[in-house]
């Protein structure tokens, strides 16, 4: 450990230990030099020295924090000097030295402690502790303020070992009257100058006031100075730290969000940060081959990306290899474990870190789950920018409160919301926060795995689910996890009731994940309908407008003729009410292939609205009894003759591409003597069934021609 010595006055010395400069340390240093405790780096023969103090959690110790003091002292020959002595890493400031000083001179003592609600570590003391008019009666040792000539006294007889309890020395002092008496101890019992969290969380809470932030007890209504996490309430001041000391206020926004930056702008590709990202594929999934399609974008450059790929799921193995037999040439280098190599998920993970570890150039390793949609291509750089040695995009679920992120955790370790959690999600306060657990996709530094993340195995748990056992672990180890709501980065999918018993399974998301189907199947120039008015009238009352992407297209035929059970064109057909149809086609159901509900959902969403827009005064639920897929070609059935259609309104969607998929085809309203001969794949014709649009299907000369019919509102 080593000693930071932090002079602000001439008569005043702040003194801390710690074995290195863990992320609580870098936030304490943080937080005193806001409030101008100017820092300053004393070289004495104790740095380097092995802690041996024990462990603070679950057993006492931190007899060698009185040794080092004890000889700090012998060097300090100012009798008037004030020394200040705190934790570090579980401590923040919440105001600066001035009101630390003058609330320590109204004690009226020369030695104050922080006080406590419980006593620790021996119970059976706690009848010699004096009684208080208010407040609390057990010292606390993680913090107190004192002459020199006062600590000195009260340090003189240690002769303990380094794991003794410095806690239980001081106890036995003050619970002596006549060396309490003598040293001129006494307690904080009102937090006015020391705020220990350990039994006192509800006591505690954030005060907004005039562009500052600091910590209040309404018990007692005091603002402490200075705050501790102590025992088990590391979660509490990880919370308050991310406002304490203006780190974020209401008229400030985050004012340290942009501190430490790690710029990657300006340097050459052959400069950037080595990473390892993970890829796991733990269960069935949609959208898979967006997810690669958006991996492929990430602005980053390739040849300073490798790539570790696990996919237990057989499923996806086809979108796995579509992918790298296009680009694995791309990243310089590729690492799959696929279903058939036995490798459970645990482990996996463990050996997606051990490729960064073990690989020099790895300067980060960034794991993305495969339900993640990462909108922001520019996600990776910006998260190595913000230079956190661990750090995650907050994602969220369209319409939900659901983050990749919690807020707190309850006392059996599982989800509890923060105060601030909604606030967060909805973007109304944005930064980074320290936070307990996040899950999805996040990036760490190869630093911390060598180091504080090394273990063999960060997953597994008796108890816990894999993702809540390496959250733990990480935070054991002193690692802060941050969450950034900065930028908008996208979001997680629904992997629930995924089915996989269709070719096109994704074309069955539209409850599910509604916006990964609309950004995946409707047309992008659908949205500009309502506003730009791009709604073209070939004929009078028809009406025609872009619905489908070309990918929808496709997939809609593929599963059809996946299916093959195409209709032989005859007037006698079972499926319908009836058993007759008088104009016939080659079709294939909707129902047929189990799509009813989710094209009805379809027309609901995205017809009606152009209907009740192109038809003002007409309101529709979209109903139908007969949707289907027709498929024209010249040696089987090449037109339709002239016929009304069974509904208000008829959809009739082009499926493929007039003069490259087929040529011919085309529709003719007869009323009207108008044709439409070159439909647009994705494009959707729509017009009213009954009495005024008699209508044809003309010859399909070549090809295959494939529409999509809706009759609406039979």
């Amino acid at each position: 450990p080593y000693w930071r010595f932090l002079p602000n006055f001439k008569a005043f010395r702040l003194l801390t230990v710690a074995t290195k400069e863990t992320d609580g340390f870098k936030r304490f240093m943080r937080s005193a030099r806001h409030f101008n405790y100017t820092v300053k780096v004393q070289k004495l023969k104790l740095i380097g020295e092995k802690w041996n103090g024990g462990d603070y959690i679950s057993a006492p110790g931190g007899g060698q924090k009185v040794r080092l003091l004890k000889s700090a002292l012998a060097d300090i020959k100012e009798e008037d000097k004030i020394i200040l002595f705190i934790e570090s890493y579980d401590v923040i400031f919440s105001s600066g030295p001035k009101e630390l000083l003058k609330k320590f001179q109204q004690t009226k003592h020369k030695v104050v402690f922080s006080a406590e609600t419980l006593i620790w570590p021996d119970r059976h003391l706690e009848d010699k502790h004096p009684h208080v008019r208010e407040g609390k009666r057990f010292l606390g040792a993680g913090g107190f303020i004192g002459y020199v000539p006062n600590l000195k006294k009260m340090v003189s007889d240690w002769s303990g070992e380094d794991n003794d309890s410095d806690q239980l020395f001081y106890t036995k002092l003050y619970i002596n009257p006549e060396k309490r008496k003598s040293i001129n101890i006494t307690l904080d019992s009102k937090c006015r100058l020391f705020q220990n969290l350990h039994g006192a969380l509800d006591e505690v809470v954030l005060k907004f006031e005039d562009g500052r932030v600091r910590a209040r007890n309404v018990l007692y209504d005091t603002l402490p100075v200075i705050v501790h996490g102590n025992g088990p309430t590391k979660l509490q001041i990880n919370y308050l730290g991310n406002y304490i000391s203006n780190v974020w206020t209401f008229e400030t926004g985050c004012t340290v969000c942009n501190e430490d930056m790690r710029p990657l702008s300006g340097l050459k590709e052959s400069e950037y940060p080595g990473v390892v990202i993970g890829v796991f594929i733990q269960q069935p999934t949609p959208f898979v081959s967006v997810f690669f399609e958006r991996l492929l974008n990430l602005q980053y450059p390739k040849n300073r990306l490798k790539l570790f790929i696990y996919n237990q799921e057989p499923h996806h193995d086809q979108h796995i290899r579509s992918f790298l037999e296009n680009h694995e040439a791309d990243y310089q280098a590729v690492k799959l474990i696929g279903p058939d190599e036995d490798v459970d998920p645990i482990t996996s993970r463990n050996l997606g870190f051990d490729m960064c570890r073990d690989d020099i150039d790895c300067e980060y390793f960034f794991s993305v789950d495969v339900e993640v949609v990462l909108k922001n291509d520019e996600t990776l750089k910006i998260l190595i920018e913000l230079n956190k040695p661990f750090i995650a995009p907050m994602l969220t679920k369209p319409g939900r409160l659901w983050t990749n992120f919690w807020g707190a955790l309850s006392a059996d370790g599982y989800y509890a919301r923060s105060e601030d959690y909604v606030d967060i999600v909805q973007g109304r306060r944005v930064g980074i926060w320290n936070v307990p657990y996040v899950s999805q996709v996040y990036l760490v530094s190869a630093d911390v795995l060598r180091s504080e993340l090394k273990a063999d195995d960060l997953f597994h748990s008796a108890t816990l689910d894999a993702d809540m056992a390496f959250c733990s672990k990480v935070r054991d180890q002193g690692v802060f996890m941050f969450v950034t709501n900065m930028h908008t980065f996208g979001r997680v999918l629904s992997t629930e009731n995924y089915q996989m018993n269709h070719l096109h399974n994704d074309l069955w998301q539209i409850f599910e994940n509604p916006v990964d189907w609309e950004e995946r199947y409707i047309h992008e120039n659908y949205s500009k309908i309502m506003k730009d008015n791009i709604v073209e009238t070939p004929c009078p009352d028809v009406y025609w407008f872009p619905v489908f992407t070309e990918v929808a297209c496709k997939h809609l035929v593929e599963e059809m003729e996946n299916f093959g059970q195409w209709s032989g064109g005859g007037n006698v057909d079972n499926r319908i009410q009836g058993g007759y149809e008088n104009v016939p086609t080659i079709d294939i159901h909707m129902n047929q292939i189990n799509y009813e509900k989710e094209w009805h959902k379809f027309l609901l969403e995205y017809i009606a609205p152009v209907t009740e827009k192109m038809f003002p005064g007409y309101y529709t639920r979209a109903q139908f009894d007969l949707a289907f897929v027709v498929r024209y070609k010249p040696d089987e059935q090449p037109f339709l003759r002239p016929h009304h259609d069974a509904s208000t309104f008829t959809i009739n969607i082009a499926l493929n591409q007039v003069g490259i998929d087929y040529e011919g085809g085309g529709c003719r309203f007869l009323r009207y003597n108008c044709s439409i001969r070159a439909p647009r794949k994705g494009w959707a014709l729509m017009h009213p069934g009954r009495l005024t649009h008699y209508h044809e299907g003309l010859p399909t000369t070549a090809g295959v021609r494939y529409i999509a019919v809706s009759f609406v509102d039979p």
